[in-house]
């Protein structure tokens, strides 16, 4: 059942991300060009995710740790399964797909999807200081 949940809230997370990319795309783009804010995309987006996380991990009820990184395995193949279609979706070409990937050529997302995985452990660290357990709802 918590992968279940797992899921749903990763529904959220990229509800939330779709969202903070549109406007990324209409507001901060035309100011600053693509490549930079993609860049800052990539950081408001990571802020995003860890408060989707801390807000729903009780939720979740992940029963253990080995249960929080499985949750975020799975966050981290659905969201480079999400970008890598999204990218196709609208046209983009491979070259601009990997250049995301590629930090070589300043791109971010690798360290964001290998953040996918661990985000669901520091949300319930920070629940957890918090004064909430794992399992709490």
């Amino acid at each position: 059942m918590f992968m279940i949940r797992g899921f749903v809230v990763w529904l959220v997370i990229v509800f939330a991300e779709s969202v903070s990319g549109t406007i990324r795309r209409i507001f901060l783009e035309p100011a600053i060009g693509d490549f930079p804010a993609r860049r800052a995309g990539f950081f408001v987006g990571m802020l995003l995710i860890f408060l989707v996380a801390v807000l729903l991990i009780r939720w979740i009820g992940a029963p253990n740790l080995i249960s929080l990184y499985w949750i975020g395995l799975m966050w981290m193949l659905l969201t480079a399964g999400f970008e890598v279609g999204l990218g196709v979706l609208l046209g983009y070409t491979r070259e601009r797909i990997v250049e995301d990937y590629d930090p070589s050529r300043g791109g971010l997302m690798a360290i964001g999807l290998l953040y996918m995985v661990f985000v669901p452990h520091l949300a319930a660290a920070v629940r957890a200081r918090m004064g909430t357990t794992l399992r709490e709802t």
